[in-house]
């Protein structure tokens, strides 16, 4: 749940970046993609190692 969340987070942040650079619509989309890409890796990442340290089966 952690990954998806994050990868929405990334989305809003990456198009929220392009826009104020000044970018056009294909630009903060490709922004948008690019970040929730990065974040919900990341956010997998985390997800399975708290399920690990946390001790979720």
């Amino acid at each position: 749940m952690i990954g998806p969340l994050l990868g929405a987070i990334g989305f809003v942040w990456g198009y929220l970046l392009a826009r104020q650079r000044g970018g056009k619509r294909l630009d903060r989309l490709l922004y948008g993609a690019g970040f929730a890409i990065a974040f919900g890796l990341f956010g997998i990442f985390l997800g399975i190692a708290l399920g690990r340290f946390l001790g979720a089966h």
